[in-house]
């Protein structure tokens, strides 16, 4: 199937991480790319690390209050200490509907100046946004012990046509 011609290709950058140190170092390098308004969607399995990566982007962020699962509340949001955008960290695992939902949960603060994460985004939250960065994290093939993964960042839209995911691999 083609894609419509007003898309830009895909910005995608395939990146294995090998510790959940380093995924945390994943999303504070992240954060430095992350501007007010940018959406972030994360498929993994569970224990594949979302949340790991989703702290580390809090860090770089500077955001108040511990990045935890916010599995039980949906969405959990974590001020600036300084002048960034605030983090909304959702999980969408329970959101039946989508966005209407989305925008049912009244959060305290206003989606365009924050930076926006959800975890079990997939087919619920892609009309918030013709511009998101789709993080899939995948335990290496073959290899359960382990903590390696391997990290898919794919950049949609206008936003993340030209940004330099490639530095996140430094």
């Amino acid at each position: 199937m083609e894609a419509p011609h007003h898309q830009a290709p895909a910005n995608v950058l395939k990146i294995t991480v090998n510790s959940p140190e380093q995924m945390g170092e994943l999303g504070r390098r992240l954060a430095k790319l992350l501007r007010p308004g940018d959406l972030v969607m994360l498929t993994g399995e569970l224990g594949a690390g979302k949340t790991t990566l989703t702290r580390g982007l809090g860090e770089g962020l500077g955001v108040r209050g511990a990045v935890t699962s916010p599995t039980f509340v949906i969405a959990r949001v974590h001020p600036p200490l300084g002048p960034g955008p605030a983090l909304v960290h959702v999980d969408a695992y329970r959101l039946g509907g989508g966005l209407d939902e989305m925008e049912d949960l009244d959060l305290d603060v206003s989606l365009p100046d924050s930076v926006v994460v959800v975890e079990w985004g997939e087919g619920k939250v892609e009309e918030l946004s013709d511009d998101r960065l789709h993080v899939v994290i995948d335990r290496a093939v073959g290899d359960t012990t382990d903590e390696v993964r391997e990290v898919t960042l794919t950049g949609l839209g206008g936003r993340w046509s030209d940004a330099d995911l490639a530095s996140l691999a430094a």
